[in-house]
């Protein structure tokens, strides 16, 4: 019996471990997922815990739940990969060999990385979520910047879809006349993905959302409230929103396995680490240059699910990651938009409108039901 490895119990080290179950028998591997605290958090809903919306609680479960029996479950710290030896070293000194690792670690926050961070909130974490929902609450009216502190980062439509939501919000609390909502983009464009950039302008044009391009934060003043970018302009706030930068997983940059930026040489179709072949790679911890999202990770794990089974039965692997994301943003006010693309295709331009916020709302009820149980 072979030993499939998985690190990260999120969406997409979930996805893996469940489609490989099905896609196996019992006598073709033994699989093991191995997560640091065993919680799998639905991050996805950070946005509406900072609107008041969403209970905190009820966005974390206990992977083991989510698993089939037939996969292990090891809670603790995966420290270092040995890939020459095949074998993932634990905290506390336990090991694990494996015949096919799977590294599904996500990304990792890095406040620390901009002076003056401690000034700004963000929806990046649980915590910090519950934060900036506090803050939101205490804020009567003045100037809400939001801004991105590097790239790449998680779900790269979150900031714009946030600056929606806060117009819908302040809005509703009969303040927003009081608010005056500034986005400020670290790219040549409002948007990150280039063919809707001219719909999201035209958005944030009807919500008079004032926008700055080339806006990359260089520091923040917490005292004066001000923050400045690298290229030398100045903005000032009083409450100011701020994704951390991002980097790949520690257990990656310890164990040699990543670039500058932690994030692992992925083969963008095969979904393999380059140069090992044994190794896969979901979701964030990859270098591909598309969407680190959690959408991006469960079409990726059903395709290293699928694989990897091919192999155990001494098949070819029958598939190809194509680049394939779908989501959903909320747009505010009962609408918002659904975008799907790949890696030939990018998304077309798509109505906004009730049917795609509905939509988002489906996917949030229904996804402990069927998503990290690859039920789809």
């Amino acid at each position: 019996m072979q030993n499939v490895v998985v690190l990260g119990g999120g969406v997409g080290g979930s996805v893996v471990a469940n489609h490989l179950a099905k896609k196996s028998r019992r006598g073709d591997c033994k699989i093991t997922v191995v997560d640091e605290d065993g919680k799998h958090v639905y991050q996805p809903g950070f946005l509406y815990v900072t609107l008041g919306k969403q209970n905190p609680a009820k966005l974390m479960r206990d992977e083991r739940t989510l698993l089939k029996r037939r996969v292990d479950m090891v809670t603790s710290r995966a420290e270092r990969i040995d890939a020459g030896e095949r074998t993932v070293h634990l905290a506390g000194g336990k090991k694990l060999d494996y015949d096919y690792l799977v590294i599904a670690t996500g990304s990792t926050l890095h406040p620390e990385q901009v002076p003056g961070f401690e000034g700004a909130h963000h929806f990046y974490s649980l915590e910090g979520s519950i934060g900036l929902r506090n803050a939101l609450m205490k804020f009567n009216g003045g100037d809400v910047v939001i801004a991105v502190g590097g790239v790449p980062y998680k779900c790269p439509p979150a900031p714009a879809e946030s600056a929606c939501l806060l117009d819908y919000y302040f809005t509703k609390r009969g303040i927003r006349d009081k608010v005056n909502l500034k986005f400020l983009s670290p790219l040549g464009r409002v948007f990150p993905l280039e063919s809707l950039d001219p719909l999201v302008t035209e958005v944030f044009k009807q919500k008079n959302v004032e926008t700055t391009i080339f806006f990359n934060i260089e520091s923040i003043d917490p005292k004066s409230k001000k923050v400045e970018s690298l290229e030398g302009e100045t903005v000032s706030y009083d409450l100011l929103i701020a994704i951390p930068p991002h980097s790949g997983a520690d257990v990656v940059i310890d164990s040699g396995l990543g670039d500058r930026g932690g994030w692992i040489p992925t083969d963008r179709h095969s979904l393999l680490a380059k140069g090992h072949g044994d190794i896969y790679v979901v979701g964030d911890a990859t270098d591909i240059p598309i969407s680190k999202a959690g959408a991006t990770a469960h079409y990726e794990g059903l395709v290293v699910g699928d694989n990897i089974a091919a192999r155990l039965k001494g098949q070819s692997p029958p598939d190809n990651y194509d680049g394939k994301v779908t989501c959903f943003c909320d747009a505010g006010f009962h609408k918002g938009i659904m975008m799907t693309f790949d890696y030939e295709n990018p998304p077309v331009p798509p109505p906004l409108n009730r049917r795609h916020y509905l939509g988002k709302m489906m996917i949030n009820r229904l996804y402990w039901m069927l998503i990290p149980k690859a039920r789809v």
